[in-house]
């Protein structure tokens, strides 16, 4: 297996009149040894044009690519030893799945014995071993994913690439899917870079996860960190279901304790007491334009919470009301702004309906509104 190192890699799609489409915008990313890095991003992001460039399929703007210390720009596809599977499976239709998953190494000129050896080694991993005389036609969605992994995996490449591979599956399969591929990472031990839009994807599968944005890279952390210390209100939008909520305000004084007022010319402004750190954090923003950021499961309904903060709470009106079974999502309003409460699946509340709800500030952050970065 080998370490990816990206360095102010960069791609530009020329036009014939003006500068060009920049796709990637000079991006630093190290990838280590044996790690599960996903790149998850909005479409049009620049995160498969990156694992492109990296697979050798895109030519190169400017800045390199290097894998297992070699840097590689001019290196065919070929010779740079990664093993790509595709969203859309690329199988072969007149070829059985044996035939499929050999096909590579025949290539290469690998003995049959050692072809045998590791096929039927890569079936036994994904539970292929009764389908290897069938041909695609005769697979399901999930079984034909299966045999493009199996294809990689018959490689022992130094790299796995990923370009959303479980996009083309029904929501139960692509459960089960990368349940799959996350065990097969922990059994190989190899370097895989996986290209997702689905951050529920990225957070269960990701040992870090590289938040992209218009080219760009906005965080690369832990899948615990994005969610709990998001770097700014891009990636606190982004990561988590349902997403951050965010409520444009003031800090204010208020009866000696700081506290965010919302802009409200509608009705009465929400207005939430700071605690110690987010005081501290936003102390030189005293009467100044902020941005408050809590998630949903952050929000309660008062009847559930003992001994609430009054400086905590507020009466909002209920929009929309979300029985899920576990829980219940419920859509509110303020008079400015709507957000979304993740409250107990026990209760039950009608649209019109005004309810008194706290906030639990452990996991709440302020943003600065023109450069989106969090209050450090």
């Amino acid at each position: 297996m080998a370490q990816v190192l990206l360095e102010n890699l960069s791609k530009v799609y020329p036009e014939k009149s003006g500068p060009g489409v920049t796709a990637v915008k000079c991006i630093s990313l190290e990838i280590e040894d044996r790690e599960f890095m996903v790149l998850v991003g909005p479409s049009g992001c620049g995160k498969s044009t990156t694992l492109r460039m990296i697979a050798g399929l895109e030519e190169i703007s400017g800045g390199s690519v290097k894998i297992g210390g070699q840097t590689v720009n001019e290196v065919l596809p070929k010779d740079r030893d990664i093993a790509m599977v595709f969203q859309n499976y690329a199988l072969y239709p007149h070829m059985t799945v044996y035939e499929n998953m050999a096909f590579g190494l025949k290539l290469r000129k690998f003995s049959k014995a050692d072809i045998d050896s590791r096929v039927r080694e890569a079936a036994a991993m994904l539970g292929l071993e009764t389908l290897l005389e069938r041909k695609p036609k005769a697979l399901s969605g999930g079984q034909r994913q299966r045999v493009a992994l199996g294809r990689a995996i018959v490689r022992k490449p130094k790299v796995f690439l990923f370009d959303e591979p479980l996009s083309n599956l029904d929501a139960k399969m692509r459960v089960s899917t990368r349940t799959e591929i996350s065990k097969l990472h922990a059994r190989l031990g190899a370097t895989m870079i996986y290209v997702t839009h689905d951050q529920v994807e990225a957070m269960t599968m990701g040992d870090r996860i590289c938040v992209m944005k218009d080219g760009d890279i906005m965080q690369v952390a832990p899948p615990l960190e994005l969610y709990n210390r998001p770097q700014n209100m891009f990636v606190a939008g982004f990561i988590g279901s349902p997403p951050m909520n965010f409520f444009k305000g003031t800090l204010r004084r208020a009866g000696g304790r700081l506290a965010f007022v919302e802009d409200n010319a509608k009705g009465s402004p929400l207005s939430i007491g700071l605690d110690e750190k987010l005081a501290a954090k936003s102390a030189d923003y005293l009467d100044k334009s902020v941005v408050f950021g809590i998630r949903p499961e952050a929000i309660h309904d008062l009847l559930t919470v003992a001994s609430p903060d009054p400086a905590l709470t507020a009466e909002v009106k209920v929009e929309v009301s979300e029985p899920m079974g576990s829980e219940t999502l419920l859509y509110l309003d303020t008079g400015a702004t709507s957000f979304v409460a993740r409250v107990n699946p026990t209760d039950r509340f009608e649209a019109g309906q005004k309810v008194q709800v706290t906030f639990d500030l452990t996991h709440a952050h302020l943003f600065d509104p023109v450069t989106e970065h969090v209050l450090a």
